[in-house]
């Protein structure tokens, strides 16, 4: 049964990108008859040809061998249920409206859950201008800082990268009110409205 799901899934991709058995076959330097058997459920793929295969056909690995590729259920359109992932090695940021499996220096990544800053962990905003000034005593050192900072309305989501080195202080034209939402790498993502 396994091999049949797996099967299915590897004609489906194929045919997605306009490949025949034999195409799809030359460019793994294997026969196209090997092709037909793993889509016909008669034998896997070897271990040492997935990762390539998964290349060739844009899907993870893990999703070509359960055979499952079922999308995931529409959320909505409010930027703020944006969810939010980060690296704990390169603190590399992704967002999804939706579910998602998200892998980022060979590790699988949860998603962030945010949590309402207290008083004393608040950035500090002022307005200046027609921006919002923002501002924040947080350390800014190699071990300890703020990643990004983002401000999320129902429509969009502006991100602004942080680094170490840098101050904590940024503008963000003031439009609306919406979720200002900040990543420490010590201690988790934070949010607060504004």
């Amino acid at each position: 049964m396994q091999n049949i799901n797996v099967g299915n899934i590897i004609r489906k991709l194929r045919t997605e990108r306009e490949m025949t058995q034999k195409q799809l076959a030359d460019k793994m330097n294997i026969s196209d008859k090997t092709v037909s058997k793993w889509e016909r459920g008669l034998g896997c793929p070897d271990v040492s040809l997935l990762s390539e295969l998964s290349d060739l056909l844009e899907v993870d690995i893990s999703k070509l061998l359960s055979g499952d590729l079922a999308p995931n259920d529409f959320v909505g359109g409010n930027m703020k249920k944006t969810k939010y992932y980060v690296c704990p090695v390169c603190h590399n940021i992704s967002l999804c409206t939706g579910e998602a499996e998200v892998s980022c220096c060979g590790r699988k990544i949860e998603q962030h859950q945010m949590q309402k800053a207290e008083e004393n962990e608040m950035l500090s905003v002022e307005v200046i201008e027609e921006d919002w000034y923002i501002t924040a005593a947080h350390p800014m050192n190699k071990e300890h800082y703020i990643s990004f900072v983002a401000f999320a309305t129902g429509d969009r989501v502006q991100i602004i990268k942080q680094y170490p080195e840098w101050d904590m202080q940024l503008r963000i034209p003031k439009r609306g009110h919406g979720m200002l939402i900040w990543y420490c790498t010590r201690h988790g993502l934070f949010y607060q409205l504004i």
